[in-house]
């Protein structure tokens, strides 16, 4: 008989986030949680608490493991463009990708559970800001350097980028058309 496996809580964090992502907070079920796991129903229960708190974890892995990519991307050397298209056209190929991603995890949050979820819509707004502020910093670099356009501040060239940046992850899903999608992105840049 085999030794028991050791618990690893990163790795069913990591199963958990997954599931909801690919399938909603609504049309996950506890048992849909348990199999993506390998832990038994009271195991998870018992480790994690009740769906909507396994829901939150989720959200906080999502947040130290993918919005900490992308703020990495924003804050790497370079030129500000150029860190500003990396974090476009990753998502791109990550929405593009064979089989299609399921968008971003917090997106899909923030329509579906943050304007019921008081805690839902803290985690959300965590994410948004994170990346937020990693976006206007680059850009405040970027016109400090002559890179960027001074014509509007770096707060509001910030919210613009932001709003193409998750249109095209919203766009991906209903036009999944790589070149259209990389144009927005170079006529945004052209415009900063």
């Amino acid at each position: 008989m085999g030794r028991p496996r050791k618990f690893d809580e990163t790795r069913a964090l990591t199963a958990v986030m997954h599931t909801f992502w690919q399938r909603g907070y609504e049309a996950t079920s506890t048992r849909d949680l348990a199999e993506s796991t390998g832990m038994g129903l009271s195991s998870l229960s018992n480790a994690f608490g009740d769906k909507r708190q396994l829901y939150l974890r989720a959200l906080r892995r999502y947040y130290e493991t993918n919005t900490a990519v992308q703020t990495d991307l924003l804050r790497r050397p370079g030129p500000v463009k150029d860190r500003v298209r990396a974090l476009m056209t990753q998502a791109i190929d990550i929405d593009l990708a064979n089989p299609p991603s399921s968008g971003c995890l917090i997106m899909n949050a923030s329509m579906e559970r943050a304007s019921t979820d008081p805690e839902v819509a803290q985690e959300v707004r965590r994410h948004f800001t994170t990346v937020e502020q990693a976006v206007r910093s680059a850009l405040a670099e970027g016109q400090d350097s002559g890179e960027i356009t001074r014509d509007q501040d770096a707060g509001t060239l910030a919210h613009h980028v932001l709003s193409t940046y998750y249109g095209l992850r919203v766009l991906a899903r209903v036009q999944p058309d790589r070149t259209a999608l990389t144009n927005v992105v170079e006529t945004l840049l052209a415009k900063l």
